[in-house]
């Protein structure tokens, strides 16, 4: 039997990491993006006879894993093993050692076997190369969550927060990182009559995520209006409620989107610069003005303009990977236009702090401080993937493939900067796309990215704003 060990300390108590563990939420946080997990089944307790049901997919073959846990010694360690899977045996304890004062050490050791005996054995090594790889994501999430919940103040420690839009890419990640922060968390869909369901039951904060999605399908007249409809309306109707209540929350984070500001060239823009033109400029110039009820109302409102979300499970990258895997990606038309983007996780903690910080109101530019060109994105990509990028989209093919979506979200260029975010003081954990990259698709095996660290945050803001043009 084969084992392997990983460790990292961490900057909270031994009993502060075993409660983060045994909150709603870990288990699916924990998840690695990029093995297409479904979780069918989280267990409810870290408690002996617990169990947690997912699928994944071993190359093009779906597989069940049951693991039950066998050991809880509160504070110290649990213990689970696999009752089905891909290995022959895979027991794993999770043990919370003291790392000095206020601070603990994780260590995930995991005794394993692989099935079908001498054969299973040629692939160990690809074995250990994945726990590696998938037990440094963890650790990272795991650090990650951590740091952002404990900026939180303790009268903030346990918020109950209204989300819509749970089942997207943003939402289904958002709810478990709340609830596994010890949040309560209560899911709304805009589809129905919502009032009646939540009467005046007290939230202390909103996030709203909900809209129809504007990068599936041609731009037809219906789906236009789909789009305008789902997010101008939906969010009126929203806020309208969050008015009239008699207990208001404190804050409302809605969802926008950096394409208010149009097809801008190589013009570095911040939250004080006008809206574009261009259908989604309008949409997002009316959905934001639809939060204005609510703010006069006299609720914290925060306008959260969406760059492109980076995550392995969804969206944009999902996307490009299969043909990028397959060697076939590369730049889109020029290449020069300017592609903004946030890493899912970054995003979280971009939530966590406008929560948070009661400074903070109106247009939020929810990017990292890197924007990069279509070229540069589609290089740094394939060199993560160790796949060549030869094969550009040209404009032409790929305004004839998808219409007015390919000039609106492919072809427009906004050089976007996080500048309220950067004077507020929030910190990014992977400012920079290689980093954010590697993180998202799980291309390191190291909690840590090894090597020279990125330009902080400051060094960024200070590149950028050299460089802007207003006009």
């Amino acid at each position: 039997m084969a084992t392997s060990v990983f460790r990292i300390a961490l900057p909270v108590s031994a009993a502060e990491l075993n409660e983060w563990h045994a909150r709603p939420g870990a288990f699916a946080r924990l998840a690695s993006p990029w093995q297409r997990i479904e979780i069918l089944e989280a267990a409810r307790t870290l408690d002996p006879g617990a169990r947690a049901r997912v699928r994944l997919h071993v190359g093009p073959f779906p597989v069940e894993w049951v693991a039950e846990h066998v050991e809880h010694v509160p504070g110290v360690r649990f213990r689970d093993v696999a009752r089905s899977g891909p290995f022959e045996k895979f027991d794993h304890t999770h043990t919370f050692g003291p790392g000095g004062e206020g601070r603990s050490v994780l260590e995930d050791r995991i005794e394993w076997e692989l099935p079908f005996g001498r054969v299973g054995r040629l692939a160990e090594p690809f074995a250990r190369r994945e726990l590696a790889r998938t037990f440094a994501y963890r650790h990272r999430i795991t650090a990650w969550d951590l740091a952002c919940h404990a900026k939180w103040p303790a009268s903030r420690k346990k918020w109950r927060v209204l989300v819509t839009g749970a089942h997207g890419l943003i939402g289904s990640a958002l709810v478990p990182f709340l609830t596994a922060g010890g949040h309560e968390v209560v899911t709304l869909s805009l589809r129905g009559p919502f009032e009646p369901a939540l009467g005046e039951q007290p939230f202390d904060a909103v996030v709203h995520l909900a809209g129809e999605p504007i990068a599936t399908g041609r731009w037809t007249a219906a789906k236009r209006e789909r789009i305008l409809m789902s997010r101008v309306d939906g969010t009126r109707a929203l806020c309208e409620y969050l008015a009239r209540r008699r207990v208001k929350p404190s804050v409302l984070i809605s969802a926008s989107a950096v394409g208010i500001y149009g097809d801008r060239a190589d013009e570095v823009l911040d939250e004080p610069i006008l809206a574009g033109s261009g259908f989604l400029a309008d949409v997002c110039r009316e959905w934001e003005a639809a939060t204005r009820v609510a703010s006069e109302a006299g609720i914290r409102v925060v306008n959260l303009r969406l760059g492109v979300v980076l995550s392995a499970s969804g969206g944009a990258l999902r996307k490009l990977l299969m043909p990028f895997q397959l060697g076939l990606g590369g730049r889109i038309g020029s290449g020069r236009q300017y592609m903004s983007w946030i890493a899912l996780d970054d995003l979280l903690g971009v939530v966590a702090h406008l929560l948070d910080d009661e400074s903070v109101k109106g247009p939020v530019n929810a990017v990292a401080p890197d924007p990069v060109t279509n070229a540069d994105f589609t290089a740094t990509l394939a060199r993560v993937l160790r796949r060549p990028a030869l094969l550009p989209l040209p404009a032409s093919v790929a305004r004839a493939a998808f219409g007015e979506v390919a000039d609106e979200l492919l072809l427009a260029s906004q050089r976007v900067i996080p500048e309220r975010l950067l004077e507020t003081g929030h910190h990014f954990g992977w400012p920079t796309l290689e980093a954010a990259l590697r993180h998202v698709l799980g291309r390191i095996d190291s909690p840590a990215e090894p090597g020279r660290p990125p330009p902080g945050n400051d060094e960024r803001r200070s590149a950028l704003t050299a460089d802007r043009r207003i006009p």
